[in-house]
């Protein structure tokens, strides 16, 4: 069905270029949403030295400009009013394209790999939860549309790549990305006005492939290039660096969007160190390219999983990173999925948390939804006496959650550096403090949680937001502990 939608997308694209030079790139044509108030970009193709017009019918101003004398690449900015439409544009060289259902509103860029790629009808024998009542529901009428980008990787950087925009019918519901659609859904019902979102994604990526060739170059320099100058050959088209930038980022560059929402990092867990450094690349990136420098980033942290041993701490020190990554990025934030992993799967089904997760995120810090805590809890500051732990997390005024029940996922170490699961509550005399101990361990030195590859966490604010993995101690990698137990 994904196949047959593009098809007629292409088909519909195709019979407009047939009566005209222009050429658009996927995030430009019928049923698209452009960011509300704001010089938002219309770009594409023409006949080298052409003039090229544009005109938008909410406002009835021309905009023109000559399309380059070697490429035919052009570009122009409107000015788009308050959210609302539809609307119509035309872009003409001496030939018209009219673009039907245009929409005002907000726009969002999503990637990542197969946690973002999953969609909303799930992979096979991999439900996204609730899947089937939001396919079943969805109505053309209401005001989401999805633009989903093809898998394209490359060697070069390409001008132009596969997909379009779609109305929110069953079959771009049930195709769309779960965390991405759920994202949308919770925007848009809160909001109250037109939402797009924009999907880029490809399974068992890494964040490599999604960068471009001058961040390695100025940055990166010891990273190996060869496969773009032909010297040697493409090991895999979805990891290699810069490979999905060139075939999946570049040919939308420079749409105009609100912000990013991305789930990656599953293909990346042997280097967390590094990775810090990288998720600030490709922000920074992104930002530059798309000239949308306050652009909000808002990521997910990988979900628990067992992969070679779920007592292996792999996933600790990766979402360690994620979590310093995101602090280091201006306007960014992360939400975490300790809580709704599942044992069987890489690919958890609750995709409708994860993506309302990161609708409250982008709620509270950019839509002035003040009234929520959106943040997850994190770690602040330990103490140790009379043989327990008592941690202190930052997290809103109304403290953490659940009060007066015992929290899962707390391990704590002594002297020896041996962490053995431990019992934790919420301290009934301050609300940012969990108190945590375990009678295996009488002087403990330590606090871990959730920081297994295969973990359930317990520990939320008051408005149900978890936190995330953390540890009280900065020891060293103990290679007994990452790779042999």
């Amino acid at each position: 069905m994904k196949r047959t939608l593009l098809i007629l997308a292409l088909a519909l694209s195709a019979g407009l270029t047939l009566n005209a030079k222009i050429t658009l790139p996927p995030v430009i044509g019928d049923n698209m949403v452009l960011q509300q108030k704001t010089d938002a970009a219309i770009f594409g193709k023409a006949e080298p030295g052409k003039t090229v017009t544009v005109k938008t019918s909410w406002n009835k101003k021309k905009v023109s400009t000559t399309a380059d004398s070697e490429t035919g690449k052009w570009q122009v900015r409107v000015q788009t009013p308050e959210a609302g439409g539809p609307y119509e544009i035309t872009i003409s060289d001496g030939e018209k394209i009219t673009l039907h259902d245009v929409l005002i509103g907000e726009v969002w860029f999503a990637s990542g790999q197969s946690n973002m790629e999953m969609p909303v009808k799930g992979y096979g024998s991999q439900p996204a939860k609730d899947g089937v009542k939001y396919i079943t529901s969805a109505m053309a009428s209401r005001p989401i549309r999805i633009c989903d980008i093809q898998k394209q990787s490359s060697v070069t950087v390409m001008d132009s790549c596969g997909g379009a925009w779609f109305k929110h019918t069953p079959d771009a519901v049930a195709e769309c990305s779960a965390t991405a659609y759920f994202f949308a859904d919770a925007l848009q019902n809160v909001l109250d006005v037109p939402v797009g979102i924009i999907v880029t994604s490809w399974g068992g990526s890494s964040i490599e492939t999604w960068m471009k060739r001058e961040v390695f170059e100025k940055e990166y320099p010891e990273t190996d290039l060869g496969h773009l100058d032909g010297k040697r050959e493409v090991r895999r088209k979805h990891q290699d660096p810069c490979l999905l930038y060139n075939g999946q980022v570049a040919p939308l560059i420079p749409f105009t969007f609100k912000g990013m929402i991305w789930y990656q990092g599953e293909a990346n867990r042997p280097k967390p160190d590094l990775y810090v450094r990288q998720q600030q690349s490709y922000v920074k990136m992104m930002r530059e390219d798309f000239q949308v420098p306050d652009a909000p980033f808002y990521l997910v942290q990988i979900a628990p999983y067992p992969y070679d041993n779920g007592r292996k701490t792999h996933s600790g020190y990766f979402c360690e990173a994620q979590q310093k990554a995101a602090q280091k990025i201006p306007h960014s934030g992360y939400v975490t999925t300790v809580d709704i992993g599942e044992y069987g799967t890489i690919h958890p089904c609750h995709k409708q948390e994860v993506g309302q997760r990161l609708a409250y995120l982008a709620l509270a810090n950019d839509y002035g939804c003040k009234a929520i805590e959106a943040n997850a809890p994190y770690y602040k500051m330990v103490q140790f006496h009379d043989g327990k732990a008592f941690v202190q997390m930052k997290v809103g005024k109304l403290g953490l959650s659940p009060l007066g029940a015992e929290i899962c996922g707390f391990e704590i170490a002594g002297p020896d550096r041996r962490f053995v699961e431990a019992k934790a509550m919420r301290d009934p005399k301050k609300n940012d403090h969990v108190i945590v101990w375990s009678d295996d361990v009488p002087e403990p030195v330590a606090v871990r949680y959730c920081w297994r590859n295969w973990t359930v966490g317990g520990l939320y604010n008051n408005f149900g937001i978890p936190a995330g993995p953390f540890r009280t101690d900065d020891w060293p990698v103990n290679e007994k502990d990452w790779l042999d137990e």
